[in-house]
């Protein structure tokens, strides 16, 4: 059926800003001397970066506590390429040129593992990261454009005959996808990288294909208006099951519905008519409040339309992600609740006793009682929810950078002192839990234990993304500003063209949709530890807007990729 949705459900309609409208203040000033606080992420950046450098050169990854090399992205250097544009961006040239020459002698149309290729990932990371890089060096080294190009042409054949829905992975080895369902956070996040390949190709069969792709998520008949199912099947480009979440499998095909209008300059409004309808829909159906702290967070829908009372880390970056499109959109109301959400998910890490937030997390509607109690919650955990208004359900920290990255977008969008202050401490936090004592930087296992464990991994995000949102926050505001740069998945920056004088994002209307037979059920009990996603069943554990596709034991990626 089809429905058209109104805008006297949520919020009344407020007028759209033209293209030109400003996201960030351009008089947007640091209120205190943040020098030192720009030298302790620098520094944490190059006592990561050296010990990867001793240890795993030209490999993906680092073991920092066991010195051994990791290659989980097919051993093409993931971290070195991922660590260019904040090499750029803080002005480490010794280290960058190292990381250009090292490119420069990449074979990106082989594999160096026996493993698959993921379009996703090497999209975000790899063709991301050198275009990025190629933009922000100033364009001269022509060579990133032609390693981006070789990579994408194998990448292509994920797209089979008359396909628009990408497989999720590529045997380089054979130039044949792996042929399994996928989701549409894979399938509906390659466009900016993509198009800003055709770009500077002049080939426009890489923007075809990846618009292709979201044009034909967005089109699907989904459970709840703008909302589509986080499965979607390659073969026949339909949906799988029925699950909502902005966590992820679905996180940054949203993400790029608002990112890729901004940055395409684009006529067409079909992408930022399709965001607002999922942030409307999202705050009719999903937005959900705590009882203790009347926290604001997304709930998930399982496919039985039962609301699922989560949330996660990785859908943390949606706070920052409606700042940026309710400014685009002159919508205060999307960018209000955007900070309550910010708020949220930065409480996760305040009440930590590392103060670092956790992979996932849970909470309830129901009160608590006057013994500690609460309804839905733990017994183990009960105390502790009515203390602090969410409780863990995955307890460890794998280098994400959702929560910063979202405190960053509000400190450029407010200009608020506490998002610096925010920032502070979790450098803070990160000098006393994740060192180690060869130098280098890894993630724990339990945020809530002063002595917890290590991981044995650097994430190679956590140069591109992690250690960029933190400089970017405490550096002069209008470096790399919101009003001339869009960032990737991967916080890798592109710069935006010049706005045309009289466009505007998006047609001022909700979307009409087309949705199945769903039946929503909100006053559904909460259950943390989702069972039917229909991507993690079939294919044992996705996690999609970053480092997806792994499997997943206890929270942690396994090494087994």
């Amino acid at each position: 059926m089809k429905v058209t949705p109104t805008f006297f459900s949520t919020f009344l309609f407020l007028p759209f800003a033209a293209r030109a409208a400003q996201v960030q203040d351009p008089g947007l000033k640091l209120p205190y001397d943040t020098t030192q606080d720009l030298a302790d992420v620098v520094k944490i950046f190059t006592d990561s970066y050296s010990t990867y450098h001793e240890y795993a050169f030209g490999h993906d990854e680092v073991a920092p506590s066991s010195k051994k090399p990791l290659d989980p992205r097919n051993g093409w250097g993931a971290t070195i390429v991922d660590a260019m544009s904040t090499m750029k961006i803080m002005n480490l040239t010794t280290q960058l040129s190292e990381a250009l020459n090292f490119v420069r002698d990449v074979d990106f149309s082989k594999s160096n593992t026996l493993d698959t290729v993921s379009v996703f990932e090497s999209t975000i990371r790899y063709i991301g990261g050198l275009l990025s890089a190629y933009e922000l060096n100033g364009q001269g080294d022509q060579f990133l454009v032609d390693k981006a190009k070789q990579l994408a042409d194998k990448l292509s054949a994920a797209w089979v005959q008359e396909n628009k829905i990408p497989y999720g992975f590529v045997d380089f080895n054979t130039s044949l996808p792996v042929k399994a369902i996928s989701s549409i956070a894979e399938a509906g996040t390659l466009t900016l990288e993509w198009a800003r390949l055709s770009k500077y190709t002049g080939d426009d069969k890489y923007r075809r294909l990846a618009e292709g792709a979201a044009r034909t998520i967005a089109s699907n008949p989904a459970p709840l208006p703008g909302l589509p199912a986080q499965g979607i099947n390659p073969s026949t480009g339909e949906p799988v099951g029925r699950y909502i979440t902005w966590g992820g499998g679905s996180d940054s095909y949203f993400e790029y519905l608002i990112k890729y209008a901004y940055l395409s300059n684009t006529d067409d409004k079909a992408f930022a008519d399709a965001w607002f309808t999922a942030v409307d829909s999202s705050i009719r159906y999903l937005k959900k409040t705590s009882t203790v702290g009347d926290h604001v967070y997304l709930a998930d829908i399982d496919d039985n339309g039962s609301v699922r009372l989560v949330g996660s880390h990785l859908a943390c970056f949606h706070a920052g992600n409606w700042m940026l499109g309710g400014k685009l959109l002159n919508n205060q109301t999307i960018v209000d609740v955007a900070l309550q959400l910010n708020d949220a998910c930065w409480n996760t890490y305040a009440g930590d006793a590392t103060g670092i937030g956790p992979e996932a997390f849970a909470y309830t509607t129901s009160g608590c009682s006057i013994f500690g109690t609460a309804n839905g919650v733990p017994t183990n955990q009960q105390q502790f929810y009515c203390q602090h208004g969410y409780y863990i359900t995955s307890s460890g920290y794998i280098q994400r950078p959702e929560v910063l990255e979202s405190n960053f977008y509000a400190w450029r969008i407010t200009g608020d002192q506490k998002y610096l202050d925010r920032a502070r401490s979790a450098v803070k936090s990160f000098n006393t839990y994740l060192k180690i004592s060869t130098g280098g930087f890894a993630g724990i296992r339990e945020v809530n234990n002063r002595r917890t464990a290590k991981d044995d991994e650097t994430q190679s995000f956590w140069f591109a993304e992690v250690l960029k949102y933190l400089y970017l926050t405490f550096d002069d505001p209008s470096h790399i500003s919101l009003n001339d740069y869009v960032f990737n998945t991967e916080a890798h920056p592109f710069k935006l063209p010049a706005p045309p004088a009289e466009r505007t994002l998006g047609s001022g209307q909700l979307q009409p949709s087309t949705t199945d037979k769903f039946v929503y059920k909100p006053g559904s009990a909460p259950q943390p530890s989702p069972k039917s996603n229909v991507v993690g069943d079939i294919l044992n554990g996705v996690t999609t807007r970053r480092r997806r596709m792994s499997k997943i034991r206890a929270g942690h990626r396994a090494h087994s990729h």
